[in-house]
This record gives C-alpha cells, structure tokens and sequence, in this order.
C-alpha cells in the first residue's frame, strides 16, 4: 500500500522510504522481497526525478501526480499487458526464432511473438467449482497439445530458407481437410499468416501401395486480386503410407482491404507405379491432376486469440474514435449456439467469463479480444437476445485500432 501510495504522489516518496528501510529487515522472506524492490524503486526514482515543492506564488494549483513517463507508476499502478506465464511463453518464441535474436532493436512487449490463448482460457470463469478433475486434466493435455502442434508448425518453417526469410510467423490455423479421410489421397491445409504473405501447408497422404508420388503440389487459384501465387516448394517423393509437406507461397496486395477469399486448390504430381511387395519402379511415370476442396481464407484466420487482464479497463482506453456498431438477427437456435458461431466467425478469446451462456437465460453479454495481423488490438462487446421462433437478435460493437478493421469485424459477423 505504501509503495502505491509513493507511485501515485511524487511528495511523499521521500517519507515513504524512510518508513520502508526498517521493513528490508524483516524476519517475513516476502515482505523483505517486497520492501527491497519498493525501496529500489523509490531510489531509482527520486535520483532520477527529484521533487520540488511549488512556488507559493504561483497561483495554479500543481497537482500532486506522477508524470505520465514516470517509471514507477508505469511499474506499480499499470498492470502488464499479460500474465507472467504468457510472458514467458513469449519469450521463450522470442529465443527460439533466430530473425528476433539478430534483431539489435529494443525489446518491448509490442515487440514480442503474439502468443494465443487457447480456447478454453479466461472463457469458464463461472463455471462450478466441483466440476470432475478429470476434465481439467483433459483440457489442460488439449492445450499442451495444441502448443506444441503449433509450435512445431513454425520449426518447419523455419528450417526452409525460403520461407524463414518471410519474417516471423503472426499465427498458424488448425489444418483445414480438402480431401475426405478415405480418398486415395489425403490433404490438410495449415495457413501460416504473415503480415504481406500466407504461406499454405499442405500435408498429402498416400495412400495408395502401388503407387509413389513425385514432384507434388498444389496449384490454387483465385480472383479477388486480394493475394497471388508467387512461389511453390514442392514435395520431392511420397511414397506409400508417407506424410509429406509442400508448400504455396501467396503475396498479398497490400493496396487491396482483407476480405474473405475462396481459392480453388488442385494437386499436381507424377505418378509412379511401383511394386507394391519391393517398392520398386514399374513402367514410367505420368503427370497426374487431382481436384480438391476449395480452401477459404477469412477474418478469424488474421484473428490471434489474446485475452486482455481487464476487459472494461481496456475497453475505455481503446476509446470509441474507431468505433462500429451494427444490429442484424442471427439464425441460432440457442445462445450458446449464437455464441459459438460469433466466437469462430471472429477468431477471437471470450474474456470475464463470458464465453459461457448461463443456463435458461434469455440474454447474454459477450465480451471478445483479440489481435489482428499486422499487431493491431480489437475488442467487441455484443449482447445478444433470444427472440422465440425467430433467432438470436445481435447488437454488436466493434473498437480497435483503425475504423477499417472494426467495419471489417462487424461484417464478418453479419455478413
């Protein structure tokens, strides 16, 4: 209390280390942790930023606060962007991507990988308290999991020249199936979001034991001047029951706004028949087309999923400059329904516990955050009412960073 009280009025910082000394003594081992960083601070402080009492003839009132760069305000009284835990994490990704370690520029938490939470974090605040360890454990093993399937998605990355030279990773999607499980050749799509380019994953299966597959991949094409092919790493050999990766650079057109985009994906290889006993060569190879799902880019793709500490603190220092709002009927059953759909046609985290509907309630307030590629934060508050027979009735409002990006959210929802 007495080092925010220090933080908060420059006069009394003197007084107030004077009081702390004692407390550098104390038998507690965290109340000592405590004083010696509060006395440190304090030091720091009034070495750097001696106080002085007011003139008495000047006839302003000079208010008793801290300058907006003070440094121990800023460490006392604001609380950090995120959790210790999420902060280590980010730095962690900082350390392991070699283009941040080579980087001489001042480290900042802007400057930091944007780490997302997971879909299960900050959204069951509410929740009973008895609910079965088991599930927790579940939840908890999901989420360890997911990590390392995302983490693991950027190491591959990494490790080809061509694409570590696109710069550091913004977030990587779940993969995506263009084929059905059952098919001769299996296809999974990962969207690998960078700031001016995506870089499209594709994981081929084959499936087929008298057959090997050479030179593959995938050929997408699409009309909405939003992004263009301009590279392709192909998978050399797959042979059968081997998974191999391929890769499709897109360039986006900067000067073009994000929209959703619908690309039409086909596989290209040489065919090889082989032996299915030996492996071995039969006959010569042929070129050999397969059509797949079309594969969509939207706005919960560019969507990181990260909480804010204080959802309201946050809400009002974002400010209503870049503010959209709309109203439209949603077609949900249920709130829970309506919630999901908002929640995955957004990409972004359900915060204070609101991505939980109560049970038999007839309305629902949803609370989102999230960063949008390119670092750009973004915050929605929508209510949504129940209406009998007909939907879920959405009013929603849309702050962040630029009035652009808050239009585009509000139609990714209503639209």
């Amino acid at each position: 209390a007495l080092t925010k009280f220090a933080a908060s009025c420059p006069s009394l910082r003197s007084s107030i280390l004077t009081l702390l000394h004692p407390s550098l003594f104390d038998e507690d081992d965290e109340a000592r942790d405590r004083a010696s960083l509060s006395v440190r601070l304090l030091e720091e402080v009034i070495q750097k930023r001696p106080y002085s009492e007011p003139d008495e003839e000047d006839d302003d009132e000079v208010k008793d606060e801290p300058a907006v760069d003070d440094e121990m305000a800023c460490a006392v009284l604001h609380d950090m962007p995120m959790s210790f835990d999420k902060l280590e994490r980010c730095m962690k990704a900082f350390v392991t991507d070699s283009g941040s370690m080579e980087s001489s520029g001042v480290l900042t938490f802007a400057s930091l990988p944007i780490i997302e939470d997971g879909e299960g974090d900050n959204d069951g605040e509410d929740e009973d308290l008895d609910d079965d360890i088991d599930d927790y454990a579940d939840q908890d093993r999901a989420s360890s999991q997911k990590k390392k399937d995302a983490a693991d998605a950027i190491n591959i990355l990494q490790e080809i020249p061509e694409l570590a030279s696109l710069g550091r990773v913004f977030r990587s999607t779940k993969p995506v199936p263009l084929t059905e499980s059952e098919t001769e050749y299996v296809v999974e799509c990962v969207k690998h979001i960078f700031e001016e380019h995506i870089v499209l994953q594709f994981i081929v299966q084959n499936t087929l034991d008298d057959q090997r597959l050479d030179n593959v991949t995938v050929a997408v094409e699409s009309d909405d001047g939003i992004f263009e092919a301009a590279g392709e790493i192909a998978a050399e050999c797959i042979k059968y029951g081997d998974t191999v990766n391929c890769f499709t650079v897109l360039q986006r057109n900067m000067d073009v706004p994000l929209a959703t985009s619908n690309f039409t994906c086909e596989l290209h290889f040489t065919v090889v028949q082989v032996d299915p006993a030996t492996g071995e060569e039969e006959g010569e190879g042929f070129e050999e087309e397969y059509p797949l799902e079309d594969l969509s880019i939207g706005t919960s793709d560019y969507m990181a999923r990260v909480a804010v500490p204080d959802f309201r603190s946050s809400w009002e220092t974002m400010g209503n400059t870049h503010e959209a709002m709309d109203k439209y009927l949603l077609h949900a059953k249920t709130l829970e329904e309506a919630v999901a759909s908002m929640v995955d046609s957004l990409g972004m985290q359900p915060c204070d516990g609101t991505g939980v509907v109560k049970a038999e309630g007839k309305s629902h307030m949803l609370h989102l955050s999230g960063v949008f590629v390119g670092g750009k934060s973004a915050l929605v508050r929508s209510q949504l009412s129940l209406q009998s027979g007909d939907g879920v009735v959405v009013k929603i409002a849309v702050r962040s960073e630029e009035v652009g990006l808050s239009q585009i959210l509000v139609g990714s929802v209503s639209g």
